[in-house]
């Protein structure tokens, strides 16, 4: 088995997608772009897809997500300074849970957020 990312793909459930879109929108400041896969709808972060990075979406599909605020932990990549984004979490509509905080030497910062729908979503940086 050859090693490589941890993470494939990633996507967090979403009650009220234009809700949760306007939010990520919002807080990452850039628009998402969106697609329907069957009965779901996704709107997708960006991320390098040509250059082999991994990423992922919001997705509403009610028949198989619910969102939650106890379940896996997503750390969305917040380079150069998750404190940027964090500025933007409440006026999108979420809610700061951890403040930015170093992780440990080397390992950058971390912040703790729940996002419009109830998710727990953690936000990292190196700065």
């Amino acid at each position: 088995m050859e090693l490589g990312n941890a993470l494939n793909w990633f996507e967090i459930p979403v009650n009220n997608f234009d809700r949760a879109k306007k939010f990520y929108e919002t807080i990452f400041s850039y628009q998402m772009p969106e697609n329907t896969m069957g009965p779901a709808r996704m709107g997708f972060l960006l991320y390098d897809f040509p250059g082999g990075k991994v990423g992922g979406a919001i997705v509403h599909n009610p028949g198989l997500y619910t969102a939650c605020d106890n379940g896996s932990l997503i750390y969305l990549n917040c380079q150069p300074d998750l404190q940027v984004v964090l500025g933007r979490v409440t006026d999108a509509g979420g809610q700061i849970l951890t403040h930015k905080t170093a992780v440990a030497p080397g390992l950058g910062f971390w912040a703790l957020i729940k996002d419009s729908e109830g998710n727990r979503v953690a936000l990292h940086s190196m700065g």
